[in-house]
């Protein structure tokens, strides 16, 4: 089936047993369109007794099928107990997220193969870690220009294989995203001044100055992004906790919250900004709240702690201040650093810690605020106005609307792929804001080891994948015709139109 194609692996980091698995076929000339997908999942553990067969999708369906007859009281349990009563669904972990799509991937791949005379060349890449930092994607944007260079290759273009979920028809999930949504994850560490419980006018409680930071940001309309047709994603909570290692009467010290960001056109410095001046708004907004109550129980002037605004500083700022009192504390925060990042802590954790470090080699006072990022960023990706580019919107508009026709049923073309996925490193993202996300994200020197140029691909790049519904959960599954039938098919032709003539008289500068 791939006679001929040359086979290897690129590991994800020196040390690290993960690899990314490259296959390139070769046909005629330089012009090469990349498949892309992941291939990682999320644990089985959440299928409880049906945690043995979540890999067996007949076995599963049987178990399914059961537990659903027995109990279904809720809007997604109903719903999947009519999918499960028809022939178009299979469940399974991984299916839809993402192994069907790698799987019309390589069917497509096994097209061209077959092709007589076929012009161009396909690489299919399959990366790791999509689910968790992309480490994958981010190794493979990194040696795609040493595989260009000597394998005397153009990437015209790129197509991610990601899932899409609808709860609907399908007419959601059946579509061509032209580009993807882009992610950060603001933190704030905050920092309070401590007080026994009986006595608690004293201090100020790090955790509920804390919880009025997240109340504000939760859905916030100044960091939801919208699209030019759809309304935007609000931001969420991802995680709350206070620093406190075990029960006492003390209240919290500090605590450390972190939040979902999804933006379209908005770069991470101005999510950034519009997130400091939330910070400050619930800050005061606090403040005045606890002085309103203090006047009313009758101790008036005895909360000293209230008696300031409450600082926002970003974690840049607190770093520098580290090293200006003593330069020394750069080596320590430095040794910090290697010491997390070799810890086994997530990264949002790990910043934590680092965040934590800085503050108090800054003797900075509290009550404050100190904001940043807590992951790597997931950079949003549009087409360009590049001749490569615009073909390949042109291809994929032409591709949805001839879909009826040609394949039975309708697909859609939408400007952005939903959820956050490997597109950000691959497509044509901005990098212009990285040196803000760099300076205010703790690990970013010993953690995130994002390349110093090119850390992202700027390859042409659209989505197409299969569609399903619960990905993440024992409900997940996959619409099989689709997934079987017309994406292979489609990603072919795609590939197919990618590589016709008119690809071979792109400019050099629009491939790597």
């Amino acid at each position: 089936m791939f006679d001929g194609a040359e086979i290897w692996t690129i590991p994800v980091a020196d040390g690290d047993p993960r690899q990314c698995v490259a296959m390139l076929m070769r046909g005629s000339g330089r012009g090469t369109v990349i498949l892309t997908g992941h291939y990682d999942t999320v644990s089985i553990d959440d299928y409880g007794d049906l945690r043995p067969v979540a890999t067996d999708p007949q076995r599963l369906l049987d178990g399914l099928r059961q537990r659903l007859a027995e109990r279904a009281d809720t809007p997604a349990a109903l719903r999947a107990k009519a999918d499960f009563s028809t022939q178009d669904f299979l469940p399974g972990r991984g299916l839809l997220d993402m192994k069907a799509g790698l799987a019309a991937g390589l069917a497509a791949s096994a097209a061209f193969c077959e092709a007589v005379a076929e012009t161009g060349n396909v690489l299919f890449l399959a990366v790791p870690d999509e689910e968790n930092n992309s480490a994958g994607a981010r190794r493979a944007a990194q040696e795609l220009p040493r595989i260009a260079g000597e394998r005397d290759l153009d990437f015209v273009a790129a197509i991610n294989l990601d899932a899409i979920a609808d709860d609907g028809d399908g007419s959601q999930g059946r579509i061509i995203a032209l580009g993807t949504v882009g992610k950060v994850l603001p933190t704030a560490y905050v920092v309070g001044i401590p007080a026994h419980s009986g006595f608690p006018l004293n201090g100020i409680n790090a955790a509920t100055l804390a919880a009025a930071i997240a109340a504000r940001v939760e859905w916030a309309s100044e960091l939801t992004d919208a699209q030019a047709s759809l309304p935007g994603t609000p931001p969420s909570l991802l995680s709350m906790r206070d620093g406190k290692s075990g029960y006492d009467v003390t209240t919290p010290a500090t605590a450390f919250v972190t939040f979902n960001v999804l933006n379209y056109r908005r770069t991470p410095a101005d999510v950034l900004e519009r997130f400091d001046r939330l910070c400050r708004e619930a800050a005061s907004s606090h403040i005045e709240q606890l002085r309103r109550r203090v006047a009313q129980s009758g101790h008036a002037g005895a909360a000293n702690a209230l008696g300031t605004a409450i600082p926002v500083h970003r974690y840049e700022q607190v770093e520098a201040e580290a090293v200006r009192i003593n330069l020394g504390n750069r080596v320590e925060l430095q040794a910090t650093g290697v010491s997390l990042a070799a810890s086994g802590l997530s990264l949002p954790e790990q910043c934590k810690e680092m965040t934590e470090q800085a503050w108090r080699l800054s003797r900075l006072p509290g009550p404050a605020v100190v904001t940043g990022f807590g992951s790597i960023p997931y950079l949003p990706t549009n087409l360009s106005d590049s001749p490569a580019a615009t073909r390949l919107r042109t291809i994929a508009l032409e591709a949805a609307a001839t879909a009826e026709a040609r394949y039975g049923v309708a697909v859609g073309c939408t400007d952005y792929f939903a959820g956050i996925s490997d597109m950000s490193f691959l497509g044509e993202a901005d990098e212009g804001d990285i040196d803000v996300v760099a300076r205010n994200t703790p690990m970013w020197r010993a953690g995130v080891r994002w390349p110093d140029k090119n850390g992202v691909g700027n390859i042409p790049t659209i989505n197409a994948g299969p569609w399903g519904r619960d990905y993440h959960t024992p409900l997940e599954r996959l619409h099989v015709g689709y997934a079987f039938e017309v994406l292979p098919q489609m990603i072919a032709d795609l590939v197919e139109a990618l590589l016709g003539s008119d690809a071979a008289q792109l400019p050099a500068s629009q491939s790597i």
